[in-house]
């Protein structure tokens, strides 16, 4: 399987303001990971900062926010990082589920598989 890059419209829940960014899918990661310019442009302030931990186990801080993310149908507002300059750009795994979707193993694509209750 490559790697999966989706179009998403990132919005400012209160001020309605949005962006299109293009996002690597990374079900390794928890939140989207939108770059701080991209954010600040739609009217977003950090509401607080939080700890990660890299692939090579350092621990880096960033400010993190919440926006509403929509692909194709689906909607959602989740927790986004605000990356810095050299931070990956990607959708996170709670974005995905979220919104119902999941990545299909066989095809590398997005699919829909809608919100899950227990």
């Amino acid at each position: 399987m490559g790697l999966t890059y989706v179009k998403i419209i990132i919005e400012n829940p209160i001020k309605l303001l949005r962006e299109e960014v293009e996002l690597l899918v990374d079900t390794g990661a928890t939140l989207p990971w939108i770059p701080k310019k991209i954010l600040e442009k739609i009217g977003l302030e950090p509401i607080g900062r939080k700890k990660f931990k890299t692939i090579s186990g350092e621990l880096i801080e960033r400010d993190v926010s919440f926006a509403r993310v929509r692909y194709r149908e689906a909607e959602a507002i989740v927790e986004v990082v605000m990356g810095e300059e050299g931070d990956s750009a990607v959708l996170g795994v709670v974005a995905l589920e979220s919104m119902g979707y999941r990545v299909n193993p066989i095809t590398g694509e997005l699919e829909y598989i809608g919100l899950l209750a227990l």
